[in-house]
């Protein structure tokens, strides 16, 4: 039930700025039966979608996006900020709602082909997802879609993938429609 999910979510006014009111889900992993629920939900819209590989955008898109892989027996693939891969990576500009950022991935982690759901805890402005689909995409990966706990409405990000890659599905498990 989204409506379980939600009610553990908290928000946090002024934070990283002024302005902002912030989701903060760490309340959702505190509690192993609602954290539990949410992995299962989108581990199940993500079998669905015949994920072999699972990406999580940094740095709680890792914290959903390793267990529903497990889940999905599927692999894990971190998206990770400039300079936190060892290996061989390629990258593209992440604009998020506070900065530009620069995310990464092994050049190495995708192959041609292969089906692909990107995971995050939050979308808002689009950016950081965006980068992602891009990061896959460079690597020959085909995006089965896009699932998230949060989605913000109200900062119009989905508008702005569906209309840069109208091809790829989002999912999302509790909307906000206003700050």
């Amino acid at each position: 039930m989204p409506a379980r999910i939600k009610s553990k979510i908290f928000e946090v006014k002024d934070f990283p700025k002024p302005g902002i009111a912030f989701k903060d889900i760490t309340p959702i992993l505190q509690d192993p039966k609602t954290f539990r629920h949410t992995v299962l939900l989108m581990s199940s819209w993500v079998s669905e979608r015949g994920a072999e590989v699972v990406v999580g955008i940094e740095s709680r898109g890792f914290i959903f996006g390793a267990p529903i892989a497990l889940e999905v027996d599927a692999g894990f693939v971190p998206v990770r900020k400039r300079g936190k891969l060892p290996r061989e990576t390629i990258e593209v500009q992440a604009p998020n709602e506070y900065a530009v950022e620069y995310f990464e991935i092994h050049t190495d982690d995708i192959k041609p082909g292969q089906k692909v759901v990107i995971v995050d805890d939050l979308l808002a402005t689009g950016g950081s997802v965006a980068s992602a689909i891009e990061l896959v995409k460079k690597l020959g990966g085909v995006v089965a879609g896009v699932v998230v706990v949060v989605e913000l409405c109200f900062l119009s990000g989905l508008e702005k993938i569906k209309a840069a890659y109208p091809d790829v599905e989002v999912f999302t498990l509790v909307q906000y429609d206003e700050e």
